[in-house]
């Protein structure tokens, strides 16, 4: 397999110690100057107070910081854990009575007192997590990670465990070990070689040599072949989309390594042969990252698919009287022109006007015909995502919600409709969560009482 390397002449560079030395103390520079201690004319600033403490208490005390840190961090992951634990042996507090318990009760058709008994249980643990979410302003999947990973640990890694617990093992060393440990198959044996292999290194190992002496072990203890394990991981391929700030955005692709290789030899191979022309200004970074967008967006893909974009424009900037940015529906603020080029090469494009001091809907266009319905458009301008605060669903991909519900003489109406992803749907009709709307949008009451407004729009 190719292996990228530096250039030879990087190589070069790097062997000479004057090169080093002097690299290093550009480094250090610019460390002081962001600090403050270099003016601008060059000279030293006025530096920090030495601490009252002497050096060695000094150290010894970002030593116990560290160290209460991994503690406390340790003891979330087990309470988070503990309460989704609680929720799943007793479902009452967060669903009601249990009508299985009744002897007059019959299961719904196809189903029995065990799967209902089962889908109760798990109501309950995504409505704990639920609360835990509002309550420390996480996302639910950072809830439930933490408490998969004390899980993991404790049952997988129990040295693992107690170090991690003592706080002697970092944070980000404990989740790539459960991790690992995850994706070993259900044999106590293997567990237990794996704990023995990484309790101590974690202690002692930073984070990246700690990463590559797991997987190398986790490799060796699994009784599995590879290909049994490819086979099953390329059920699991996936990609990711995530927006950065001043109008960028990250891809992730998890797919066969074979796939990923051959595309970034492609890319690779047309950068290295463009960066080679006389004209080309683009570093090869820009120009990996052109290719690859390009052959995302132009290669002939077969699937036939058309777009609409959804881009809210506040009503100045549209008239050339503002620069308040334009906001792309699921992404966040993006430049005029990039919002202008959209539309150009769209197949549908549906603008919304906003006040340019209130933020309030001004008017929403109806020249497209891509959603046929105005009071679905008209509530996706309300309600950008998922109504549930924290979840960012994009509102066309949520189900449509009666808040008070059709067959208890709920309207079709926009103050009695909004968007909720299935998983939020189902808490809402199913748990103990309740959603009213109030003058000010809506707000969302959790079973222990825990009381949180809607997110608002990001415009």
């Amino acid at each position: 397999m190719k292996v990228s390397t530096m250039d030879d002449g990087m190589q070069g560079l790097w062997s000479d110690p004057a090169f080093v030395e002097a690299y290093t103390a550009v480094l250090d520079r610019e460390y002081e100057e962001r600090a403050g201690w270099v003016d601008d004319e060059g000279e030293d600033g006025d530096l920090p107070s030495p601490s009252p403490l002497s050096l060695t208490d000094e150290l010894r005390a970002a030593e116990n910081a560290v160290r209460s840190t991994r503690l406390l961090s340790a003891a979330q992951d087990e309470l988070f854990h503990d309460v989704l634990v609680r929720a799943a042996a007793d479902t009452v507090p967060w669903l009601g009575p249990d009508p299985t318990l009744h002897r007059a009760w019959l299961p719904p058709r196809g189903e029995t007192i065990a799967s209902v008994r089962a889908r109760r249980r798990s109501l309950a643990v995504r409505s704990a997590a639920a609360d835990l979410s509002v309550r420390v302003h996480v996302s639910e999947n950072h809830v439930r990670t933490r408490a998969h990973r004390a899980d993991v640990l404790q049952r997988r890694c129990p040295a693992l465990w107690t170090a991690y617990r003592a706080g002697s093992v970092p944070e980000q060393s404990a989740a790539t070990i459960a991790e690992l440990a995850t994706s070993l198959p259900d044999d106590p044996e293997t567990w237990q070689a794996f704990d023995d292999g990484v309790a101590q290194p974690a202690q002692e190992l930073g984070h990246g040599r700690l990463r590559r002496l797991a997987r190398a072990l986790r490799e060796r203890v699994h009784p599995e072949s590879i290909e049994q394990r490819h086979a099953r991981a390329a059920e699991d391929r996936a990609a990711w989309f995530d927006y950065d700030m001043d109008g960028m955005g990250t891809i992730l692709v998890s797919a066969p390594a074979a796939k990923v290789k051959a595309i970034e030899e492609r890319v690779e191979d047309h950068a290295r042969h463009l960066a080679a022309q006389p004209d080309e200004q683009r570093t090869l970074p820009q120009l990996r990252a052109d290719l690859a967008c390009d052959l995302l967006q132009s290669g002939d893909l077969g699937l036939g698919v058309t777009t609409t974009v959804r881009v809210t424009v506040p009503v100045l900037t549209l008239l050339g009287h503002s620069d308040e940015p334009a906001t792309l529906d699921g992404v966040g603020p993006i430049d005029i022109d990039t919002a202008r080029r959209l539309a150009g090469g769209a197949s549908s494009w549906i603008r919304v006007l906003t006040d340019p001091i209130s933020g309030a809907v001004l008017s929403v266009d109806r020249s497209t015909r891509r959603v046929s319905r105005d009071l679905q458009r008209y509530l996706g301008v309300l309600y950008p995502t998922c109504t549930f605060p924290g979840c960012t669903r994009p509102s066309h991909r949520c189900d449509i919600d009666h808040r008070t519900r059709w067959t208890d003489g709920g309207a079709t109406s926009a103050d009695n409709l909004g968007p909720l992803c299935p998983h939020h749907h189902s808490l809402k009709d199913e748990t103990r969560w309740s959603l009213v709307a109030n003058g000010a949008g809506l707000t969302w009451t959790s079973p222990t009482g825990v009381v949180t407004d809607t997110d608002p729009p990001p415009f």
